[in-house]
């Protein structure tokens, strides 16, 4: 019997630590499912695809111009969804935020694409994904037409289903799945230990708090009664990160999972009175399987990406989570932190480091609390594979 090609539409450029787990999770999940599959991806750095997942049966893409795209919009996704046995859409990719750029959204090709592979009786499966943030007459329509291309929905978090409620829509076969980089396995410890001596980032000294920054800052902030700039912000977080390493004597380690995000993060450090005792490190320098062992040598992680709490989650270490984006609030909601949380519209010096102070002290009630949410979660995620059983068993 031939391979089934599988279709995986996602933001996987490896720019992204977070999306580069997200496709490491579901291709081992579905792989060990169903291993007669072959994994087309497309990608703008098919290098990287082919390089990272090397252990398994991926074909790269590539989405550059010389193939006839531009990004995710031109002949290659028309090609492979045209000739897939099976598309998963994953990710966080159906908002409306640029629509018409194919260069930053991927909701409007879908919006052409997907209906194409419906109508040739090529099955679409939105996999464990985060629907939207949408505020536009023109997303709703085109997340209306991904839905309806949909043979399956499965969202990663409760917001996701409160979207669809508010749009009156009603997906064929909707469950609620969880993000597909919970079940990433971490690097081992000896390539942890040899990458914390390499860089010097001082765990095993002291106790560590890790830290990320997010370059978004308020774009996603719901209310926004003020707008916080990266003039105001480096010098608040660098407030709270110096009382941080002073009353809890502890190192800190800035981690990074995109790029983008150094300027900054550069500006934080730059604005410390005790930079001797945090260290910054990048997905520039460790993959997402470094990065997530990292996190799981911290006492507490302080997160404004998503996948940096997810990662840091999912290693069974305590998060605070900065929510300066709708997904942040739905991963933190999916496993019961609540309290954890605190809103971008409320973000200050003292409010983040009263919540900081308190998860410390109460880390370990919150180690053994996240550990059972997150199993559960581990467990949603991995059930999505069975799902697609229809096609692919």
């Amino acid at each position: 019997m031939p391979a089934k090609r599988v279709c995986v539409i996602g933001n996987f450029s490896g720019r992204n630590a977070g999306d580069a787990a997200i496709l490491g999770g579901l291709i081992e999940d579905v792989h060990r499912a169903y291993p007669a599959t072959v994994f087309r991806v497309p990608t703008i750095r098919p290098d990287f695809v082919r390089r990272q997942y090397a252990g398994y049966p991926v074909q790269p893409v590539g989405l550059l111009p010389w193939n006839l795209s531009a990004k995710i919009l031109g002949w290659p996704i028309l090609r492979e969804t045209l000739r897939a046995d099976l598309v998963l859409v994953t990710d966080a990719i159906l908002f409306d935020r640029k629509l018409f750029n194919p260069l930053h959204n991927y909701l409007a090709t879908m919006a052409l694409v997907l209906p194409l592979a419906r109508r040739r009786g090529i099955p679409v499966v939105l996999y464990n994904v985060s629907l939207g943030p949408v505020g536009t007459a023109a997303g709703r329509a085109c997340l209306r037409r991904v839905i309806g291309a949909s043979a399956r929905v499965i969202v990663r978090d409760p917001e996701s289903t409160e979207l669809l409620d508010r749009l009156d829509l009603r997906p064929h076969g909707l469950s609620r799945g969880a993000d597909c980089a919970l079940t990433v396995r971490p690097a081992p410890d000896a390539d942890i230990e040899a990458l914390n001596r390499r860089l010097a980032l001082g765990f095993g000294e002291r106790p560590v708090i890790t830290f990320n920054i997010n370059s978004y800052l308020d774009v996603f902030v719901r209310k926004r009664r003020h707008r916080m700039t990266a003039e105001t912000f480096a010098p608040m977080m660098a407030e709270v990160m110096d009382r941080t390493v002073e009353e809890l004597g502890v190192n800190l380690v800035v981690v990074e999972t995109q790029p983008m995000d150094l300027p900054i993060a550069g500006r934080v450090l730059a604005a410390l009175r005790r930079p001797e005792r945090v260290r910054l490190i990048s997905n520039r320098q460790a993959g997402y399987p470094e990065l997530a062992g990292l996190f799981g040598r911290a006492e507490l992680h302080v997160g404004m990406r998503t996948h940096s709490l997810i990662l840091a989650a999912a290693a069974g270490t305590p998060i605070v989570g900065i929510i300066c984006t709708p997904k942040n609030r739905g991963f933190m909601r999916s496993i019961g932190q609540e309290a954890q949380m605190v809103e971008f519209d409320a973000l200050g010096a003292a409010s983040l480091w009263g919540r900081i102070r308190a998860a410390w002290a109460d880390r370990a009630r919150l180690r053994r609390e996240l550990a059972a949410a997150v199993a559960s979660e581990k467990d949603r995620a991995r059930a999505a594979a069975r799902e697609l059983e229809p096609w692919l068993g």
